[in-house]
């Protein structure tokens, strides 16, 4: 008996049938009911007769540790399921009754069958923690996984993630990758455990658009509150939206990138794309982690900036066009003369920052402010990273675009 087995379970005078879940421990049966629900059973007080056994052929380990290999059909494409852990790879511990990470990618491609015949699977786990657990030595490790996934042949990768700091991780694979294949991030906002659950939409549409004819950096969630469509953001203009709802992930300042049909597993495009093998596949994955982002609220003191003394990057979600308080520009001055790269972003959803407007604004612009355009504040601290690594003038690179973060016109809805 195995997880991914279809199994029956009698306890006293009730009986349970379902498909037989990976548990947390081991005197607990978990067992996911054809309604969607999962029930927790004591072993010791249940007689269980397995009705279908798991048909997945897991073949050996690879070399790096974590690797496993699901093959379904030669003639199907490879894609990569990465894991990294969050609420698509967690299940219930019955002992708490809190949602944990608990899958590795295999537990995973059981967990969600509709996966089957859709693609050869090579999974591998990078890390198994929730995403507010996520640090950049995490994003270095990641691109690295991904990059050698390519390497290895692989037609596509999907990442499974926890949603709430997706859109950083998405930003890290953008700026750090030169992907030759599609790269997709994926994750659902609701644990497999609740019928509600987003998780098996979610995954095959991110396989669907893994296996499309693209090169990008995608995010793929759920595109409204209904199982119908998923949305493809580009990993640069992502932002997660809302706490709770399935629909959570919106592209700031244009409509998403693409979709998948959930029926059909069609994948469409609404604007150009990169065309799968544009990219090199290159890998520049070292970051400057001396960066720090604060926003300024009103009444904040300029001491609040003291956070980046010393520090070789600093990114400032200001209001509006991209303004402080007036005491905050000397203090702002004085980090730029002493090395630190100062970038400006605004906290509004839509829009760009323009420090020619205003007095505030030009007197930012002559203490050696950046200005960041467009650019998310979330993206630009990633990207501001990347960019003290990797380019001869951060500041000259904070400016333009390169990968899809900055667009030239700020139009709500093209």
């Amino acid at each position: 008996m195995n997880p991914g087995d279809r199994v029956r379970v009698d306890r006293t005078d009730t009986t349970y049938e379902g498909v037989l879940l990976p548990s947390s421990s081991a005197e607990t049966l978990v067992v996911k009911l054809d309604g969607g629900y999962n029930v927790g059973i004591d072993r010791a007080d249940a007689e269980v007769e397995v009705l279908e056994t798991d048909t997945y052929e897991i073949g050996d380990r690879g070399e790096g540790e974590g690797d496993s290999e699901i093959t379904f059909d030669e003639d199907l494409p490879t894609i990569a399921l990465i894991s990294t852990g969050g609420t698509i790879a967690s299940t219930v511990d019955y002992r708490t009754g809190a949602v944990t990470a608990q899958f590795d990618a295999e537990d995973v491609l059981r967990a969600v069958p509709e996966l089957a015949g859709r693609a050869n699977y090579r999974g591998r786990v990078v890390a198994n923690i929730l995403s507010e657990n996520m640090t950049p030595t995490v994003w270095q490790d990641l691109a690295a996984a991904v990059h050698e996934e390519i390497e290895r042949g692989a037609d596509g990768v999907v990442v499974m993630h926890g949603t709430d700091t997706m859109q950083y991780t998405a930003a890290s694979l953008s700026f750090t990758l030169d992907a030759s294949v599609p790269v997709v991030l994926t994750g659902s906002q609701r644990s497999a455990d609740r019928p509600s659950s987003d998780n098996v939409m979610n995954a095959v549409c991110a396989v669907e658009a893994a296996k499309a004819d693209h090169s990008e950096v995608l995010v793929c969630m759920h595109g409204s509150e209904s199982d119908d469509v998923c949305a493809l953001h580009r990993g640069t203009r992502v932002r997660k939206n809302h706490t709770s709802r399935r629909d959570a992930f919106e592209t700031v300042g244009a409509k998403p990138l693409g979709r998948v049909g959930w029926d059909s597993g069609a994948v469409s495009f609404r604007r150009d794309v990169a065309e799968r093998g544009a990219g090199s596949n290159g890998l520049s994955a070292a970051l400057e982690t001396d960066v720090e982002l604060v926003k300024f609220v009103p009444g904040t003191d300029a001491s609040f900036l003291d956070v980046a003394d010393g520090a070789s990057g600093l990114v400032i979600e200001g209001t509006g066009l991209g303004h402080v308080n007036t005491d905050w520009i000397d203090r702002i001055a004085a980090l730029v003369d002493d090395g630190t790269t100062v970038v400006m972003t605004s906290q509004c959803l839509e829009g760009r920052v323009c420090d020619r407007v205003y007095d505030t604004g030009r007197d930012l612009l002559e203490a050696g402010v950046v200005e960041a355009g467009d650019t998310l504040p979330a993206t630009a601290y990633v990207k501001l990273m990347w960019a003290l690594e990797h380019t001869e003038d951060p500041a000259d690179t904070m400016r333009r675009s390169i990968a899809g973060e900055l667009q030239d016109r700020s139009v709500p809805w093209t």
